[in-house]
């Protein structure tokens, strides 16, 4: 090998362990993306049925979506603050039943399988031990999650600024972004982008829907069921639902808790609704809303987010599908279509 192609094998790899390193800002500037391109969806459509300038509909688009977090947030923290802390006052009655209850399942089946059962108060110390529990140097513990949100906090601003700005001028980034490549691919790459952009615009039109019908339903069981802070609970399904598979699960716990303070049968049936709304969101809801959208295979998803929180963190899960519609597009664009479908059928010289 020339010396020439060693200093191009070496800059390769240095290229690739300067992206490895700033993997969490590269994770930060998609995530600026993908909230530019649900903006600017929301700013087209508004230019179109208003039949508006393009700025006029961007400050209607800011102004909707600055009310919109302010109902959501005023929607949501104060009912849940409350609630949190009924469900503090609570919780030594409910951790010292489910201690006794614990300690007699433990010991019935300690003396199932030995022939000679545990003393339930035996279990019951072990449950009521903190020391047993693992949470020794609390405060530390608080101080480290603490700044870990207040660096959540920061970055989530930085996506905000870029994403503003991303979309006050889309035309202008995505022009420097296709000067960046060689001359021959600026065409083919200004087509890809441009399919990216679609590709995510009808994933995100997709998941709204399919979030909006997961929130109606949660509203509507949950008000049957007797469960309060029915409307928060509601907002908070629609908006984990964007997460599969994780969001779901968490969406269950609050409700849960807060039936579980008024009768423990209400928290089984909070959980048997929200088991229900899944599979109907899954089966149902899901096919027919992405029928004309971006189909995304379920082990795809699951492999996407497995992959994507290992290299990302906490962001790569929530943004495993947004990347996974893009690599789809990328795939399908220049390996299949560019590189694989030119591929001629090699002639057979042997028979």
């Amino acid at each position: 090998m020339s010396f020439g192609r060693w200093c191009g094998f070496a800059a390769l790899l240095a290229a690739v362990v300067l992206l490895w390193d700033l993997r969490e800002v590269l994770i930060g500037l998609f995530g600026s993306i993908v909230l530019s391109v649900a903006f600017c969806t929301l700013v087209g459509w508004l230019k179109q049925s208003l039949r508006w300038q393009r700025w006029q509909a961007l400050v209607l688009a800011l102004v909707l979506v600055m009310i919109t977090t302010l109902v959501i947030i005023t929607t949501l923290v104060p009912p849940f603050v409350d609630q949190f802390e009924q469900l503090l006052r609570q919780l030594p009655k409910a951790a010292a039943a489910l201690s006794n209850l614990s300690g007699q399942l433990l010991s019935q089946l300690s003396g199932l399988l030995h022939g000679q059962g545990v003393q339930a108060e035996a279990w019951s110390g072990l449950f009521n031990d903190p020391r047993s529990w693992g949470l020794g140097n609390g405060i530390g513990k608080l101080l480290e999650l603490a700044g870990n949100l207040g660096v959540g906090v920061l970055q989530l601003l930085f996506v905000i600024a870029v994403a503003l700005m991303l979309s006050v001028q889309p035309r202008e980034y995505r022009h420097v972004a296709i000067q960046l490549a060689p001359s021959f691919l600026r065409r083919r790459l200004g087509e890809v982008i441009d399919r990216c952009a679609e590709a995510l615009s009808s994933w995100m039109v997709g998941v709204l829907i399919s979030s909006l019908c997961v929130a109606v339903l949660a509203f509507i069981g949950l008000n049957m069921l007797g469960v309060e802070l029915s409307t928060a609970n509601a907002l908070l399904a629609g908006m984990l639902n964007v997460i599969p598979n994780v969001g779901p699960t968490l969406s269950t716990i609050f409700p849960m808790s807060v039936a579980l303070l008024d009768a423990p049968w209400k928290a089984l049936a909070v959980l048997a609704l929200y088991i229900v709304i899944q599979n109907a969101e899954s089966y149902l809801i899901t096919p027919s809303v992405m029928h004309h959208q971006v189909r995304l295979l379920p082990g795809l998803t699951l492999t996407a987010q497995v992959i994507f929180t290992v290299i990302f963190g906490p962001v790569g899960l929530l943004l495993a599908l947004p990347l996974a519609v893009c690599l789809q597009v990328l795939i399908r664009e220049f390996v299949i279509r560019d590189l694989m479908d030119p591929w001629h059928q090699p002639r057979r010289f042997l028979q």
